[in-house]
């Protein structure tokens, strides 16, 4: 039996020789069962690839506008804004307006549209269902029959929820289902819906007295398919500040199309349901005049020049 001194050298002369039989491969011809974390691209092999790899680069558009974009840093935010005021509905250019940023440029904050809009449907529930509870029915209170020694179930008085006639078990009463929330943070769910409709180019301002020669619901179509408002385009929302009986008429007869409301009449839904705004500058002022009691100086509606 070989002593322990002599089978370690041995073992070690054996690992080595093994090695030695085995084939080398090379770390290339393994293939990778990881991802890396970069995204690999291939490397251009002269200068005339490069410069087309150049050239192709710069023909790329730019990222979807529509996707969610981080907000911008407050120290390189602009102070204001500029929107296009055109004339309605031939859609003219008119004039350009400035806007405070603080106005049309708020971060998209999803939590704060969704705590509005939750706020709003709590407070519009009407909550008047009723029903009478066996408290509330009117009858005797005598039990119908003994407690025991009939050999039937356990019955109390006629008002039992089991039995015809009776009451109803924890039915609903008429409730508040209004739920609160701070005054501020309304607000600023409102600039937020606004800011993430300017941001896609979908806050259209529109000259004040917004109104059509007809109201023929059949003129709004045209006016509508030819600047894409219409259904096939996600329908729009018209928002004025006082009613115009054309524009009324020939909305409500073609609501495939879209909707019109004043600015008194809408809430943070009804800016994000449709496709788009269509809004008369002097209901844009004053839906930014009562909504800005977040911001430690109110801002004037439109900066000056």
């Amino acid at each position: 039996m070989a002593s322990r001194g002599v089978a370690g050298p041995l073992r070690g002369l054996v690992n080595s020789a093994a090695r030695r039989s085995l084939p080398r491969f090379h770390n290339a011809s393994i293939p990778s069962i990881t991802r890396s974390m970069a995204t690999e691209a291939p490397l251009p092999t002269s200068s005339a690839a490069s410069s087309t790899t150049a050239s192709a680069s710069t023909s790329i558009p730019s990222a979807n506008p529509n996707l969610y974009s981080p907000p911008i840093p407050e120290h390189i935010r602009p102070s204001t804004v500029h929107t296009t005021i055109y004339r309605f509905p031939t859609m003219e250019p008119l004039r350009f307006e400035t806007y405070p940023s603080a106005h049309l440029l708020v971060p998209l904050r999803r939590d704060i549209l969704h705590r509005a809009i939750v706020f709003e449907g709590d407070a519009t529930r009407q909550g008047t269902a009723s029903t009478k509870w066996r408290d509330d029915v009117h009858g005797s209170g005598v039990k119908l029959r003994p407690q025991k020694g009939t050999g039937r179930a356990r019955l109390g008085d006629k008002k039992s929820p089991m039995l015809r006639g009776g009451g109803v078990a924890f039915g609903p009463h008429p409730r508040n289902f209004a739920t609160g929330l701070p005054r501020k943070i309304y607000d600023l769910a409102w600039r937020t819906a606004l800011s993430y409709r300017y941001r896609r180019g979908e806050l259209i301002v529109v000259e004040d007295g917004a109104e059509l020669e007809s109201g023929n619901p059949k003129y709004l179509r045209g006016v509508f398919n030819a600047n894409g408002w219409g259904n096939v385009d996600g329908r729009s929302l018209v928002i004025t500040k006082d009613q115009r009986k054309n524009l009324w008429s020939a909305i409500e007869d073609a609501g495939e199309q879209g909707a019109v409301k004043t600015w008194t009449d809408i809430d943070v839904k009804n800016l994000l349901e449709m496709g788009r705004l269509i809004v008369e500058k002097s209901a844009l002022d004053l839906i930014l005049e009562h909504h800005q009691s977040d911001l430690q100086r109110p801002k004037a509606v439109v900066a000056k020049a």
